[in-house]
């Protein structure tokens, strides 16, 4: 789950992860112009970009407080023994809807610990506390394993030959974690607090990246520079509930959760 700011006194926006992989796929069917190469396969990146937080669900319906806050744990603030078991859990998903699938959100946990692969200075390994590192060692390895086996897998599918190959995959997993990090943008952070932010390693195809920065410009309004979007002025939107601390001390955060009203921000991109 995360926890986005908020004005002081105002309640948090609780967005799920469901919702924010939700935007996440809205940017992955948007993505491509003659200047950046869509996501291709496009059915099975979409796909594990619509899901790639899939292993949160069951944790995000009855999430664990923070005690320092009075509200679930922010993401990556998570306890290990919760963040290491959602991170395995997600590429098993996403596995049984594709081998491709698989490996991207393999990788895509894999790298959230280890620098995303070097293209990120957040090392979330570097944040488990030593008595768990165990835990998190554990599942990374496990993680190279599922990789390793999902790519001897695609090397030996006939229908795979025609597209499978690292160059594309490390391609996709850049186009995923830069979807990521856009929706993390809106999702993390209330709407007036929003600054200027660039997004590093964005590909243009197999062998070129570049950085794409986005700037607020008017009241829901957002300009990219350089612009990786086919259209200009396309609607996106996320969903949430608004909680307070402690709020869930009479019933547990399920209920609240079930009964707080779903609220909505939408947003539009344009070229910087």
């Amino acid at each position: 789950m995360i926890i986005q700011t908020a004005r002081e006194g105002d309640g948090r926006l609780a967005v799920m992860m469901h919702e924010h992989t939700a935007l996440s796929g809205q940017f992955a069917r948007a993505f491509g112009n003659d200047r950046f190469e869509p996501a291709q396969p496009a059915d099975l990146v979409t796909y594990v970009v619509s899901h790639h937080d899939a292993g949160w669900a069951a944790f995000d319906r009855d999430p664990v407080t923070d005690e320092a806050t009075g509200l679930p744990y922010n993401l990556i603030e998570t306890p290990a023994q919760h963040i290491t078991r959602t991170s395995a859990l997600s590429p098993a998903f996403n596995e049984r809807h594709h081998p491709y699938c698989g490996l991207l959100s393999s990788m895509h946990s894999w790298g959230l610990y280890n620098g995303r692969y070097g293209i990120s200075s957040m090392v979330l390994i570097d944040r488990i506390p030593p008595r768990d590192r165990p835990l998190a060692d554990t599942m990374l390895e496990a993680e190279l394993a599922r990789q390793q086996r999902l790519k001897a897998e695609l090397a030996n599918d006939p229908d795979a030959a025609a597209w499978f190959d690292e160059r594309r995959a490390f391609q996709n997993y850049k186009q995923l974690q830069f979807f990521d990090t856009l929706a993390l943008y809106f999702n993390r952070t209330h709407p007036e607090a929003r600054s200027e932010q660039t997004f590093t390693h964005v590909p243009r195809n197999a062998n070129e990246d570049v950085a794409i920065t986005i700037r607020p410009h008017a009241p829901g309004v957002y300009a990219l520079a350089p612009f990786p979007f086919a259209v200009e002025n396309s609607e996106f939107a996320f969903a949430g509930r608004v909680i307070a601390p402690r709020q869930n001390e009479s019933g547990g955060w399920p209920a609240v959760l079930k009964h707080a009203p779903t609220e909505w921000e939408t947003f539009r991109f344009i070229a910087g």
